[in-house]
């Protein structure tokens, strides 16, 4: 490392990409591995957690890495593709460390660490924590970070590794605002993948940190078991609130994966709206397009115009899949419709006046699914019209929702795909080699 740079702290190392001497990437960071001493030395840095390409996460030891400068960090041309697992005497850094209370030994002041620093020593590849960066007063809010933004809270400080103590300690409510501030542009998969790989302590304390919204997207990206784990761990008012801020097919499926008594404790505190929703879902069978479907696809009556349905199409909040498409019904234009007329495709809409009626370019020549219908009928069908959703439609003509190309494929996967892609399963595991640790 060069003299310009005597140290770095591990928040800008988060998510920084990784490259071999030729320039090739291999991944990004998103963790660091140390080993806590109780000497009160600083703790050494074993390593770095790195997220390769298939979602793997590997370990990469500190002796293998030659620099760490311009945002990005290169390392010799040898890497373990090994999957890392946690050692009882390790400790990650950006999981573990951020957000503790800890004390000040001149004052015995607790204070909340928001980063801390790695320096490499002089003529070595050895690296060390040597500084923590902490703020007094009450637990630091997600404008609390550093550096800069927002308002803050009581002094920061950065101090030697030895003027504080605390670290080895267990904390029962350590937050998370400043590993969420470190994480907070990460995609809901990424970032699922981080709580993923958590200890199931830190999963609920940061699960706890997040808005809904965002707590809910995460939770559509996590395997059932971690997500019936959160929101086990989660207040009930609070469950209910982020399963209707979920998709609610999503949320439907949540709800199955739980005791009866708790899916009708949560349906009980659901908004009435939202809670028949996810009931009438719940009553088809898994793997039909009734079970498949969302209840919240884009519905227009007959007089509305293009303008509208290109209006509804750029809500940020749609996926692509749904937004792909709007639904031309009869009143009332909230699932289960009134009269499903046809459908009109994001293309048509593109290329028509926007003071165009939508109910003279619906598309009515496909007929739209029966809840009933199995997976393979669906499949089929999306993949014989080239199409991302399709229409649901009862006996009686009303439109039951969409169903999507996502949530098909979430269906013809193997039930632990979520799980097997976050350890990223489709590498095989290398025979263990010397790795430092």
């Amino acid at each position: 490392m060069g003299a310009a740079a005597p140290r770095v702290f591990v928040s800008h190392l988060a998510g920084v990409a990784v490259f071999d001497p030729n320039g090739d990437p291999v991944g990004r960071v998103r963790d660091l591995v140390a080993m806590l001493g109780l000497s009160g030395r600083p703790p050494r840095v074993l390593g770095l957690v790195v997220e390769v390409v298939s979602r793997r996460r590997i370990f990469l030891p500190m002796t293998r890495v030659t620099g760490v400068e311009s945002g990005q960090v290169i390392t010799t041309g040898v890497v373990n593709m090994r999957r890392f697992e946690q050692r009882p005497t390790e400790t990650l850094v950006l999981g573990e460390l951020l957000d503790r209370r800890v004390t000040l030994v001149e004052t015995g002041e607790e204070v909340t660490v928001l980063d801390v620093a790695v320096a490499q020593l002089p003529a070595r590849r050895d690296w060390e924590i040597d500084k923590v960066f902490v703020r007094r007063g009450k637990a630091p809010t997600l404008r609390d970070r550093w550096p800069g933004g927002g308002r803050r809270s009581g002094e920061a400080l950065t101090v030697e590794w030895s003027a504080v103590t605390g670290f080895s300690l267990e904390e029962p409510g350590q937050g998370a605002e400043s590993l969420l501030a470190t994480f907070e542009q990460l995609r809901p998969a990424d970032l699922a993948s981080v709580l993923h790989h958590l200890t199931a302590k830190r999963r609920a304390e940061v699960a706890a940190a997040l808005d809904d919204d965002r707590l809910a997207d995460v939770l559509e990206e996590l395997p059932d078991d971690d997500k019936v784990e959160i929101l086990g761990k989660l207040q009930e008012e609070r469950a209910a609130d982020v399963l209707e801020a979920m998709d609610p097919d999503d949320a439907a499926d949540l709800l199955s994966e739980l005791p009866e008594e708790d899916k009708e404790r949560l349906l009980t505190l659901m908004r009435p709206r939202d809670a028949a929703d996810m009931r009438r879902l719940l009553s088809y069978e898994e793997r039909t397009a009734g079970g498949l479907m969302t209840t919240e696809p884009i519905v227009l009556l007959p007089d509305a115009t293009v303008a509208d349905a290109l209006a509804r199409v750029r809500n940020p909040d749609l996926s692509p899949a749904l937004a792909a498409q709007v639904y031309v019904c009869r009143a009332p234009d909230e699932t289960p419709t009134g009269k499903y007329l046809g459908t009109v495709h994001f293309q048509r809409l593109l290329r028509d006046p926007p003071f165009t009626l939508v109910s003279s370019l619906v598309d009515s020549d496909l007929n739209p699914l029966p809840p009933d219908t199995g997976l393979p009928e669906v499949t089929s069908y999306l993949a014989a019209y080239n199409m991302v959703a399709a229409p649901v439609v009862d006996a009686s003509g009303a439109l039951l929702g969409a169903v999507t190309v996502d949530d098909v494929l979430d269906h013809l996967l193997p039930d632990d795909w979520r799980e097997r892609e976050l350890h990223g399963a489709s590498v095989p595991d290398l025979p263990e080699v010397a790795d430092g640790r």
